[in-house]
Parts: structure tokens; sequence; C-alpha cells
């Protein structure tokens, strides 16, 4: 790996393009290094891990509106086009709309991969625009998985070595750039094709951090899907030899110098030497349970704690020790009042630490929408459980959490329960089951058993069949088999059910 200095440069001092941050993502995106075969089938694991996701949520309001979006936005004139979860697998539609519409199926559940380290990241959000662009373009598997695997890279080094909530800007300005390399790689594009790109969905995909804020509506849902769709646009206009604003990191007027830490500002983002494998996707985990992931150990945790516990009406407080991140972005540290009202949404509870924790106390359990739905956020006991619940930075979880050495790492905590006779319980967690270093860490069988589990009662056994077959042979399909990288149900949900301009 090659640590690349970033800071801010005047514009009276010329930084050359092959300096750039965005040159440099660009020139990983044109490598075409060779992808490992752990590496490979770590791109199927999480292609198998989106579909059971999306296929979870395909009636859910925000995926309808977003499906029936797409559909209104056919393929072009002598292009193949591109899929969407939940419509015809013969219904083709422009990739940038089947990003979008499968990119709000991907995460509105917040049920796939990723990635924590200075920045948050779902990798997973890059797999709908480069899969989109490969069946557009009748490109292969093997081109596929390429792709993937350098979205992942860049998602990984730019979330490692940039913060982005400490300004309150949304993670997904990482993602456009990471997605656009991906989409170059995919394409077998020059280095100069894809830097263009990279800046310009930089440019295109920054927007603040109040979208997972407040009240947070479905908008948390739809903005990767956002980049994902704006880094297929910039892919194209690049390709066509247009610009973008240069240099879009480094200059006195540009990101870093206005949005992230001013004109002093300096960052260390490490990215693959020339030749060298991208292996990045195998520092990312997925999840056993549908919340954000600094909740997934403390679920795991709360399961166990629950039967210690026994009578809950004897709990005075909890306290859960754990790190800045988790105290901050879904603790009582966030100050949002939302966080402990029952009538919040889902997309708010899912932020939630102390809902969270109190529902997988009461229940040993979490489900995807059992445990966010209205009449059990309401229930009495819950509620004046979960009040008594809050969050505690402690400088120790803090820095296991950003541990460069990965048995150091943690994204857990520790919880101390006080009782109404003054005993107390304590336990901690470092890392969830299902994580790599976890208790039952996840493995091609977990991934299809949560595939299957969520795909239940939704998409026929035959059809979820054809599309394992398909995504088992991933690196070896040929383009008409690409093209069934969807999932169509018996009785597709109803185009047309949400109304707009389109």
């Amino acid at each position: 790996m090659i640590d690349h200095k970033v800071r801010v440069y005047p514009s009276a001092e010329r930084l050359a393009r092959e300096d750039q941050l965005a040159w440099k993502i660009a020139a990983v995106g044109a490598d075409p290094v060779e992808v490992t075969d752990d590496v490979a089938d770590m791109v199927i694991n999480r292609v198998i891990d989106n579909a059971g996701v999306a296929a979870a949520s395909l009636a859910r309001g925000p995926v309808t509106a977003a499906r029936d979006q797409a559909r209104r936005h056919s393929a072009g004139a002598g292009r193949a086009g591109a899929t969407v979860f939940g419509a015809p697998g013969h219904a083709r539609v422009s990739p940038e709309w089947a990003a979008w519409a499968n990119g709000v199926a991907v995460r509105e559940l917040d049920f796939h991969d990723t990635y924590l380290a200075a920045d948050y990241s779902h990798p997973g959000d890059n797999i709908p625009p480069v899969l989109a662009v490969a069946q557009q373009l009748g490109l292969d598997g093997q081109a596929l998985v390429r792709g993937i695997v350098t979205g992942y890279e860049i998602q990984v080094a730019l979330a490692r070595g940039i913060c982005l909530h400490k300004h309150k800007i949304d993670h997904i300005a990482h993602l456009g750039p990471s997605a656009a390399a991906g989409i170059g790689t995919l394409l077998g594009l020059p280095t100069a094709a894809v830097y263009q790109a990279v800046q310009q969905a930089l440019h295109t995909t920054t927007t603040t951090r109040q979208s997972r804020k407040g009240e947070i509506s479905s908008w948390k849902a739809y903005a990767p899907a956002f980049a994902g769709k704006l880094a297929v646009e910039a892919v194209d206009r690049a390709m066509r030899g247009e610009g973008a604003p240069s240099p879009a990191y480094e200059g006195e007027d540009g990101f870093i110098a206005w949005l992230l830490d001013g004109p002093g500002g300096q960052y260390v983002v490490s990215l693959p030497a020339p030749g060298e494998p991208k292996r990045g996707i195998l520092e990312t985990y997925t999840k056993e349970h549908s919340a954000e992931y600094q909740s997934q150990a403390l679920i795991d945790l709360a399961r166990r704690l629950g039967p210690r516990i026994g009578d809950f009406s004897r709990v005075r407080s909890i306290a859960i020790h754990t790190s800045h991140h988790t105290h901050y972005v879904i603790g009582s540290g966030a100050n949002d009042p939302q966080k402990y009202d029952p009538r919040a949404s889902r997309e708010t509870l899912d932020h939630s630490i102390p809902y969270i924790f109190a529902v997988a106390l009461q229940d040993g359990d979490w489900h995807h929408e059992r445990s966010y739905a209205p009449e059990r956020a309401a229930r009495p006991d819950t509620v004046a459980l979960w009040r008594k619940i809050t969050t505690r930075e402690d400088a120790e979880w803090t820095r296991r959490y950003h541990a460069v050495d990965p048995a150091e790492k943690a994204f857990g905590g520790a919880v101390v329960v006080e009782f109404d006779d003054d005993t107390v319980l304590t336990d901690e967690i470092t890392v969830a089951d299902a994580h790599p270093l976890g208790a039952r860490p996840f493995g091609r069988e977990q991934y299809v058993g949560k595939f299957r589990r969520l795909a239940e009662g939704v998409i026929a056994t035959a059809e979820q069949d054809r599309f394992l077959d398909l995504a088992v042979r991933l690196p070896d399909l040929v383009p008409d088999e690409l093209a069934g990288l969807t999932l169509t149900p018996d009785r597709p949900p109803l185009v047309g059910e949400t109304q707009g301009i389109f």
C-alpha cells in the first residue's frame, strides 16, 4: 500500500493532476490487476447478501416509489438495459435508474455490509450501479467482479483516511467516487477518464448528515442510491470527454478547504500500489441484524443478558459504555429526543441504541419488521425500560474502534445494569457474533441462509434457486446470464402505485 498525503493547495501553488487524490484513485481503478480467489468469493457473498435484503424490502413504500420511477425510464436504443429488483426480468430500464431503484431496495432495511473507520460506509452500495452498467452494456461476470472489487477498495480507503461525519457531511461523499472508480474498472477506462468521473461524482454527491439526524426519513435509504445514480451519470459524461471541478479534493475552494478540515487540513489515504491486489472487501463485514452496525454486537449482548436480568421492572438504569461514534451517532450523546420517542420513524429507531437494546433485551431476538412495528415501539413496558438506557463515551472503546490491528478493533461496549436493590450486573462484548472474529462468523452458508430467510414468502423457492445458481458462478457468467442477477416475485408489486412527474 502507498500512503498518499492529501492537503489543500492554493491556486497559485499548482498541483499536477498526477499528484491529486482523484488521479490516484483513478489509477487504482485503471490498474488491470487480477482478482484473487478469496476476494472473488467474498464478492459472491455480498451479491447474495444485497439480493436478500432487497427481496425483504420490495413492498416497502420507498422501494415501490423508486421502482415506479425507474420503470418510467426505458433503456436507450441499441442498449440492453438493466434489470430492477421486483420487476419482471424482461423489463429493462436505463442503468442510472436501475442503480437508483436497486440501491434503494438494498439500503431500505439497513441490513447489508458495513465498514467503520474514520468514517462510516456501506460498501455494498457500490454493487447496484456497477451491476446496472454491466447489464446495460452486455458485459460478463469477470468484468463485474473486477468493478465491484475496485468500488470496495476505494470505499474502504476513503472511509479509513478521511472523516466526513465530524463536519456533518454524509458518507455518500465517499460512495460517489468509489462507485465511479468501480464503473471505470468495469469498463476498462483509461486513468484520465476515471479521474474526471471521480471528481464529478465527489462534487455532486456531497450532502449534509441531516439525512441521519433528528426525524430520519426515507432519504436515508435514497441517499446512497442517489450517489450511485450520479456516479453512472458522471462516468457517462467523462466518457464523452467532459471534465470536472479540479482539483476536487485539494483545490483552494474545494472539498477539504471548505467542507472538511479547512485550508490547513491534511489527510493520509492508503491505496494499493500498481500491480498490488485489491483486497479491501475482506476488511468489511455484513450484518446479522437489521439495524445500524454499531448496534450489532450490542444486540448480541442483549440476547444473552436478557435471561440473566429476568424481571425488567427491577431495572433502575442501564449504562452502555462504548465508543465516541456509537455514543454520538446512535446513542444518547446525539441529544436527539426522537431516539426516545415511541412514535419515531423506523429510520429513527434504527439509529437509537437505547430502543434497540431495550427490545433485544425483552425479546431475545431482533427482526427486521416486528422489532420496528409501531405497536412494538409503543409497548408501555418497553418504553419504561427504553428510557432507563443511556450511553457513555469511553476512551478505551473509542481507541479500539479506531484500532488498525484487527485483533484490537472493537465495535461493542460494556453494559452496567443497576437494579432497584442496588445490585449491579455487568457484561461486555467486543464484536458482533457474525463478525469475522465473532462467536459465529458469517461464511457462504450463513449468507445463503440469510438470503433464504429474507426472501421467504416474497420470492418463490424456484426463483431463489435460479438466482443463487447464477450468483455462486458469478466470475464465470456470460453476458446473457448476468442479466439474470435480479429477483422477480410470483406476483410482482404493482407498477404505478405511486404518482409523480414521470
